[in-house]
């Protein structure tokens, strides 16, 4: 499956050039701080110092740059997913990847992962952001394939529930707060991941020395 909806794109076909990838990020700016049903095709213009009328030469609606947003951070999500488990066997090192891979991903794409949060009940409402369910139910069940599958290896706890154990670590993963990229605290992006991981297999509870 792929999310790129291009092919819906009316009069937004061609190859993205440098003043559009710009106005994309500006929009996706606006859209954070603002809302997607709060911002306007006016203000996203005046963020760029152009006539509204000119955002019409790259993109046919608010909905079009909307699309392109998160098409691309769902893309980059799933591309990474796949890929890990693609790369190993192991369902613990597939999820150590997916932790790792998901962070980078959310690094990249913050105003895609808020407009998501903010505005799922309008997206998921729409049909042409149908590929939004399809995608976030990917992501599901991938999570729950390899959380299962290390239940039947004995690697995780027989009782352990796949779904919800999913549905905290993606809140975890995909809260968009400045402290994740460690700022003003002294940790690294990758002492950050360590410590979920690290909070995930091995928990808090000290072990009895043998």
């Amino acid at each position: 499956m792929t999310t790129s909806k291009k092919a819906t794109r009316s009069g937004a076909t061609a190859l993205p050039s440098e003043r559009r990838a710009h106005l994309v990020r500006l929009a996706g700016d606006l859209f954070a701080e603002k809302g997607f049903r709060g911002t306007t095709v006016r203000e996203i213009a005046d963020a760029a110092g152009i006539l509204s009328g000119s955002l019409y030469h790259h993109f046919d609606s608010k909905e079009s740059i909307g699309d392109e947003i998160l098409s691309a951070f769902l893309d980059d999500v799933l591309t990474g997913y796949r890929q890990a488990v693609r790369d190993t066997d192991d369902p613990r090192a597939a999820i150590e990847q997916i932790v790792r891979s998901s962070t980078a991903t959310l690094s990249r794409h913050r105003a895609a992962l808020t407009m998501l949060q903010n505005d799922w009940p309008y997206f998921s409402a729409q049909p042409r952001f149908g590929y939004l369910r399809k995608a976030m139910k990917e992501i599901e069940q991938t999570w729950t394939a390899q959380l299962e599958r290390g239940k039947q290896t004995g690697q995780f706890r027989a009782d352990l529930d796949a779904r919800l154990i999913y549905r905290l670590l993606r809140d975890i993963l995909w809260i968009p707060t400045s402290w994740r990229q460690g700022r003003g605290t002294g940790w690294s992006t990758d002492q950050i991941i360590d410590g979920l991981l690290g909070l995930l297999f091995d928990g808090i509870t000290a072990r009895a020395p043998e």
